[in-house]
């Protein structure tokens, strides 16, 4: 929908654009313990703030300010039901991969600038978005300008040459800044190649882990988790090769589900437990076309006893496979660890797919975390090694001390700001063209994220505990509600 610079923002206006919202509500308490009543409304302050993003470009994550309250009842309208009793999935965060082209464009920056932006990133007070998870690749992945491992060179059976060095120029000193604002975000560790001299055909790109090698390869990752610890970097899992059956990457490495199964059960498992490693190991991380790859492992009951859980791409295959493989084995958990967007792009296309398909599909299909891949690149979607991914688009576009925010950042903002580590998805119904999900978080708060996908704008009721609040939201207008 395309506003004309005259729109006028009057009270129809703002209902026409969705653009209805208030300042944050007051209400605390956390199941079972007896939530207070809600205040009295519709006079007085708005009891549900919302944060807004529409197909116009200056609302994007706004915060509106006509109020929204509760009053007693039904209303009139189709409703979301959110109902508090019906509690899923832990989330463990919302973010992006910090490649290490990523961190040359941040750590290029000036301090200044750098600073703000990273603290807009990561810090949740105010405006702050509150990136709460980061995936890092082990080693190069290809949005970086060089391909790279740990362990270069000649065959190095005892790792006596390991070195995390190539991650000290740009990566470690950006992560540190990070660490600083935010020293509890998680970190998911994933390598894109092991060291040439582990593969079979001696190449950065595809190839498979020699299995002579497979014991010193899972001593790569003690390694990396400790010498990344060393640096004040706590790795909170790792998944054992980024996109297992896709070997035309520069790097890549493919490894079938058989090989992950013996790679886990007869060396990571053990090597991180005889280090004392708690890092999860967390297999597969390619797409959902193929959910027999991380079932046939978890089928393994010696190499499932050392896995986490699955994690998945949506590059092929459906959201709701997440639930399949998670129904399959409940005590496993499920994560959603990248999806890119193609550049140029086109922002309310993209944008309304990854809210529909990640944000709201993955965490409605019991993903713990939804990661967009990757949080920045130049304008030329640069750095990325010969033969990497030529038109990535970052969540930010980074032109010297130049930032474009762009439809990753927006989708991530729209549920880490709010859904903080620790919060519980909670139980909703799904209503004709307004995909939602929603969660209560650590404050006990409750959000409530919707999507309107219909081509006009959709007036719905919010219902919760009896009483229910009236809201608009424009066609391909995203809503994060907060009380």
């Amino acid at each position: 929908m395309k506003i004309p610079f005259n729109y006028s923002l009057s009270l129809a206006g703002l209902l026409a654009l969705g653009l209805l919202s208030g300042c944050g509500g007051n209400e605390r308490g956390s199941d079972p313990t007896p939530e207070p009543p809600l205040p009295p409304g519709p006079v007085g302050p708005s009891q549900v703030a919302l944060w807004l993003t529409t197909t116009n470009p200056s609302t994007r994550f706004y915060k509106s300010t006509i109020p929204l309250n509760f009053v007693a009842g039904n209303g009139q309208n189709t409703a979301i039901t959110v109902d508090t009793t019906q509690t899923y999935q832990s989330i463990d965060g919302f973010g992006y991969t910090l490649t290490g082209g990523s961190a040359q464009l941040l750590h290029q920056m000036g301090a200044t600038e750098r600073a703000a932006l990273l603290n807009e990133l990561f810090a949740t007070d105010g405006p702050n978005i509150g990136t709460s998870y980061l995936r890092l690749s082990i080693g190069a992945s290809d949005l970086d300008a060089t391909v790279f491992t740990y362990d270069d060179g000649a065959p190095d059976p005892t790792l006596a040459r390991f070195s995390l060095d190539p991650d000290r120029r740009h990566l470690l000193p950006v992560l540190k800044e990070i660490l600083a604002i935010n020293p509890n975000i998680k970190i998911l560790g994933s390598p894109w190649t092991a060291p040439v001299w582990m593969k079979s055909n001696n190449n950065s790109v595809g190839g498979s882990l020699k299995p002579e090698y497979y014991a010193a390869y899972a001593q790569y990752f003690v390694k990396y988790i400790q010498g990344m610890k060393a640096e004040g970097v706590m790795i909170d899992a790792v998944t054992l090769q980024n996109e297992p059956l896709h070997g035309g990457n520069n790097p890549s490495m493919v490894m079938t589900a058989a090989e992950q199964a013996t790679f886990i059960r007869d060396h990571v498992g053990p090597a991180f437990r005889a280090a004392g490693i708690s890092t999860k190991i967390i297999l597969y991380d390619h797409n959902l076309d193929v959910p027999d790859y991380p079932l046939s492992v978890l089928r393994d009951p010696q190499a499932s006893q050392y896995v986490d859980g699955s994690a998945f791409h949506l590059y092929a295959g459906d959201i709701s496979t997440l639930s399949t493989v998670r129904n399959a084995f409940p005590n496993k958990n499920v994560y959603f660890t990248e999806q890119w967007v193609g550049g140029p792009g086109n922002f309310d296309g993209d944008f309304s797919w990854h809210m529909d398909n990640l944000m709201i599909g993955a965490t409605r299909n019991w993903s713990r975390n939804v990661l967009e891949w990757n949080l920045a690149a130049d304008q030329n979607y640069g750095p990325h090694t010969p033969g990497g991914c030529p038109n990535c688009l970052g969540a930010l576009t980074i032109n010297g001390n130049s930032v474009t925010r762009n439809p990753a950042y927006y989708s991530v903002a729209h549920l880490a700001k709010f859904v903080r580590p620790g919060s519980v998805r909670i139980g909703t119904n799904a209503p004709s063209n307004l995909p939602n999900v929603a969660f209560k978080n650590p404050e006990g708060k409750k959000v409530l994220i919707v999507l309107n996908k219909g081509g006009a704008t959709q007036t719905f009721d919010i219902q919760y505990r009896n009483k229910t609040v009236t809201t608009s939201l424009g066609a391909g207008a995203a809503g994060t509600y907060v009380w």
